[in-house]
């Protein structure tokens, strides 16, 4: 068998809808309070889509905007794979869609669904496509439009989630270049019915009664997630960690979902690291699920938290319940 190759971001670009929604603004909406949701999540304000913009408008902008930091034709994406829970619609692929926006010619892809773990799930998925030597030129997109499946009379989740997109292409490193070094990924389906949308699949085709029931929203258990998630967290990271013989001190960059301080700060604290190897921005986006990851790192190269050889890790946990953490040595 030949050598695999490994695989690095060559270009990262986001995007979020210039519409914004603050805790003010759901203080009118639910009974909640902005005091309330920054104590219980660290979210201040979410960014919400106009009516009529969908998940790929989203992705294809973000994608518009890697391609472009990289001067890079879209004819020259060998594929495409794009990580959402929020499809424009069932079918054709939300890749189909993103595909003809931009020009990609040529290109294959498919969609991802992995809830909040979709964008680690994505980015390993077209890692392999390097890897294998099958594509040189892969476009990876986490893209959500949550604001399409929350019942905003539901004050539990209706704080959480924001809308947004992010991107990145992936090409072949060289030797001597930072890339992909290390992933672990798992699924729990013990967990499924603690964070789901009950109908519009084929258990529960949409009808008056599921419509009546609003069983077309997201419904969640939140302390069974929130347990789940700072338990799974650390065990997923650590595992990796110890895989590849380093531990927290080693790290650079976490890099967790953006879903709940409170998580986030359990994680770290019990990987050991420093407020300053961890990336936090939820209080301006709430929880765009495959958006979360990418729009973080974008922030943490803006701010000057992340540079080109660092140690990143990546960690996430979502419905499912899907679990993933990939290890890399930033490329940018």
């Amino acid at each position: 068998m030949s050598q695999l190759l490994r695989a690095k971001i060559s270009a990262l670009g986001t995007y979020v809808p210039p519409r914004v929604l603050t805790n003010a603004d759901l203080e009118k909406m639910v009974e909640t309070s902005d005091e309330w949701i920054l104590q219980r999540t660290g979210i201040r304000e979410r960014h919400i889509v106009d009516k009529g913009v969908a998940t790929s408008d989203l992705g294809a902008a973000a994608a518009k905007r890697a391609l472009a930091a990289l001067r890079m034709d879209p004819s020259e994406i060998e594929a495409i794979v794009v990580g959402t829970v929020t499809p424009d619609m069932l079918f054709p692929s939300t890749a189909c869609l993103i595909q003809h926006k931009l020009g990609a010619k040529g290109a294959w892809g498919f969609d991802l669904s992995a809830a909040c773990s979709a964008f680690v799930y994505a980015l390993q998925t077209g890692s392999q496509f390097i890897a294998t030597g099958a594509h040189k030129k892969v476009l990876v997109v986490g893209s959500d439009v949550m604001s399409s499946i929350i019942d905003y009379t539901d004050r539990a989740t209706c704080i959480l989630f924001g809308d947004g997109a992010g991107a990145a292409v992936l090409s072949v490193a060289r030797d001597d270049e930072p890339g992909i070094i290390d992933f672990t990924h798992e699924i729990d389906g013990t967990g499924g019915q603690a964070l789901c949308m009950p109908a519009g699949g084929s258990r529960l085709p949409a009808s008056h009664e599921t419509i009546d029931k609003r069983l077309h929203y997201v419904k969640q258990d939140g302390q069974t997630v929130f347990k789940f998630a700072v338990k799974k967290n650390e065990e997923i990271a650590l595992r990796l960690l110890e895989r590849n013989g380093l531990t927290g001190a080693d790290l650079d960059l976490y890099c967790s979902h953006q879903a709940n301080r409170r998580i986030i700060e359990a994680t770290a604290n019990r990987l050991g690291l420093s407020p300053d190897k961890v990336i936090i921005n939820l209080e301006r986006y709430g929880n765009t699920t495959g958006a979360t990851i990418p729009l973080a790192l974008a922030d943490a190269r803006r701010e000057g938290h992340l540079k080109r050889g660092d140690l990143v890790l990546l960690a996430s946990v979502g419905a499912g319940f899907t679990a993933g953490s990939i290890l890399l040595r930033w490329s940018l």
